[in-house]
């Protein structure tokens, strides 16, 4: 027998991150996977528009407690505690840590942990991340299962906290194909350019794709380097440097379309990702679906979840990342090879599985038993 269960799912970074398309997907295929259970999605309020349940069970609510504040330490535990629901996920590590309910957390990487961002105030961020630190071992201890988008970011979590693999599940995420009709980019049409597309964080390891870009530029002068993504002050640092270098043909596009990156990745001679720190490498995926060759660091969880479907480098070796895309965008066998895999990669992942593992869980920490 089933015992209906209310479940709060914290959705604060529903939008604008790689968290927010995980939370996005999950909901979505809750709502067709439960009928029994009733859920509260906790979301911004600015955010409160921009998702509508499809499922009877699901409703939306307010949660105007920010992440990395004392307001989540206080407002969002006494905000559950009235809700009084009797399991809540947390899509993220930030939560009210002496909230003693029922809790699953989704643990996406450590990469906070270990890298500083010049884009903030050095002190500050110093603080946060010591604090970060003490969230993520408390937060581990303290939730009954503990989900994880791969292999690496489970072990490595394991290895940080302490904590008992067995509280662990990794459920792979996936990818999408862009629905968009490709729209072109007129002043890059007719021309031979590699891409990244993403955020500009030290961790994305951009500084060093430059240099191996001066490199490759030896052997082919005629190519681009395009950098897609909303320019905040990370880039413009970038952009800068690459200015007073006097780099030519790096392109930085800021923001993007969804039409613009599909053509993007359908005209690229191959889409590089040259991180240090991944907890599941998405754009890497996605890139795939959309035929482009990936070449990509060989750091972290990027080996386990790309497979053959990539040629890597190490990230800290610009000579060796300029080789291995020189090998790539100089051998169409390869690049077919590279092509071809990478459809094949792409299906081996589901959303729809990743929330059926995520209702098992939350079964199994309810105590429900299904027939």
């Amino acid at each position: 027998m089933i015992i209906m269960a209310k479940i709060a799912i914290d959705a604060r970074q529903l939008r604008g991150t790689g968290v927010g398309r995980y939370l996005e997907r999950l909901i979505h295929y809750l709502q067709k996977i439960d009928n029994e259970n009733d859920y509260t999605i906790l979301l911004k309020p600015e955010d409160m528009s921009i998702w509508q349940p499809s499922n009877p069970h699901f409703v939306k609510l307010a949660c105007p407690h920010k992440d990395f504040t004392i307001d989540e330490q206080i407002g969002f535990k006494k905000q559950l505690e009235e809700l009084k629901p009797d399991l809540v996920h947390f899509g993220m590590v930030q939560q009210p840590i002496f909230y003693h309910g029922r809790v699953v957390t989704t643990m996406h990487d450590l990469t906070t942990v270990r890298f500083k961002n010049p884009d903030k105030n050095p002190l500050v961020f110093a603080i946060k991340q010591n604090v970060y630190v003490q969230v993520n071992k408390r937060v581990a201890k303290k939730s009954e299962e503990i989900i994880v988008p791969s292999q690496f970011v489970k072990d490595d979590i394991v290895k940080f906290t302490g904590v008992d693999p067995n509280k662990f599940t990794v459920t792979y995420e996936a990818a999408d194909p862009i629905t968009a009709q490709p729209e072109a980019l007129t002043s890059l049409v007719d021309k031979d350019f590699i891409m990244y597309v993403g955020r500009p964080t030290p961790h994305k390891n951009l500084e060093r794709l430059i240099d191996a870009f001066i490199e490759l530029k030896n052997q082919y002068p005629n190519l681009h380097l395009v950098l897609a993504g909303k320019k905040d002050a990370n880039y413009e640092r970038i952009a800068a440097n690459v200015a007073n270098r006097k780099i030519d043909k790096v392109v930085f596009m800021g923001f993007v379309t969804e039409g613009q990156l599909r053509w993007l990745y359908e005209h690229c001679k191959a889409y590089i990702f040259p991180s240090l720190s991944e907890g599941f490498g998405l754009p890497g995926l996605e890139a795939m679906i959309h035929g482009a060759p990936v070449v990509s660091s060989n750091a972290t969880c990027l080996p386990e979840i790309y497979g053959n479907a990539a040629h890597y480098f190490n990230p800290i070796d610009t000579k060796d990342m300029a080789t291995k895309i020189s090998e790539v965008i100089s051998n169409e066998v390869l690049t077919k090879q590279l092509v071809n895999t990478g459809h094949l990669q792409v299906a081996r992942y589901s959303w729809q599985a990743m929330a059926e593992q995520t209702y098992e869980i939350y079964s199994k920490v309810l105590g429900q038993t299904r027939s």
